[in-house]
């Protein structure tokens, strides 16, 4: 089997015993959303996949034949076929407002203050690591952002940003963090619930990220990630408090 690239490590990784086919549809779902795996690419075959994911080829199977049911792959017959992803799942509005209401500004500030850390070391490496490659990706998944025409695919080009500069800091740990940290909010962030979030902005400052590193600047990348995702948390605390004052106004009799 050839060795995996970084995200594939990520994506396929071997599951914990408690975790079967539901958790893999919802890791290769969520992998889809950031933007990891792409409309049109195929999965590894079966039996790598087994290996990767730690479990047997029954269950597997079954995963599958969810993902198939739910629209998000398909799987094809032949020298050329195999598992492909064939749609981008569709963010659930109720969902994310569900979690609005449900979440606290304190956690959601709690949250903030977890990416701030990561994010600050993940930029902190990436300039001491990043190659001229990195840097060439990066600058063209910053002008994907402004690029996008949907919601989701706003989340999926700033998910995608924050991931491939956490690989660029060749730190699967910090990766695996930013990974999960994207998956908690980055729905959230661009769910037009109450007040839209522009994407012209985020663009901006993912391209400062950009040169920053570049240039080998880590104090001055260090101070524009940290006002980034602060700008991201006020956001989500806006929306909070946005959906909360309209249904406190509709309760009210």
């Amino acid at each position: 089997m050839a060795v995996p690239t970084p995200f594939q490590s990520q994506i396929y990784r071997s599951l914990p015993e408690i975790e079967r086919a539901d958790a893999i549809v919802d890791r290769i779902t969520k992998a889809i959303t950031l933007g990891l795996l792409k409309v049109g690419e195929r999965l590894p075959p079966e039996a790598a996949l087994s290996e990767m994911f730690g479990v047997g080829g029954a269950t597997l199977r079954e995963a599958l034949a969810e993902l198939r049911e739910q629209g998000v792959v398909e799987t094809r017959r032949g020298r050329s076929g195999g598992t492909f992803v064939v749609t981008q799942p569709r963010t659930q509005t109720d969902t994310i407002r569900d979690w609005f209401l449900a979440t606290s500004i304190s956690e959601i500030r709690d949250i903030g203050d977890e990416h701030a850390a990561v994010a600050a070391a993940i930029i902190r490496l990436a300039c001491e690591r990043a190659e001229a490659h990195d840097v060439a990706r990066l600058q063209e998944l910053a002008r994907a952002l402004v690029l996008a025409t949907s919601p989701e695919g706003r989340a999926v080009a700033d998910s995608r940003f924050h991931i491939e500069l956490a690989v660029s800091a060749q730190s699967p740990r910090l990766a695996n963090a930013e990974m999960r940290l994207q998956e908690e909010t980055v729905q959230q962030l661009w769910t037009p619930l109450a007040v839209t979030f522009d994407p012209e902005p985020a663009t901006a400052e993912h391209l400062e990220l950009v040169r920053a590193v570049a240039q080998d600047q880590p104090v001055k990348a260090g101070n524009l990630v940290l006002d980034h995702i602060r700008r991201n948390i006020f956001h989500l605390i806006d929306t909070k408090l946005t959906l909360g004052y309209a249904r406190s106004n509709q309760d009210t009799p």
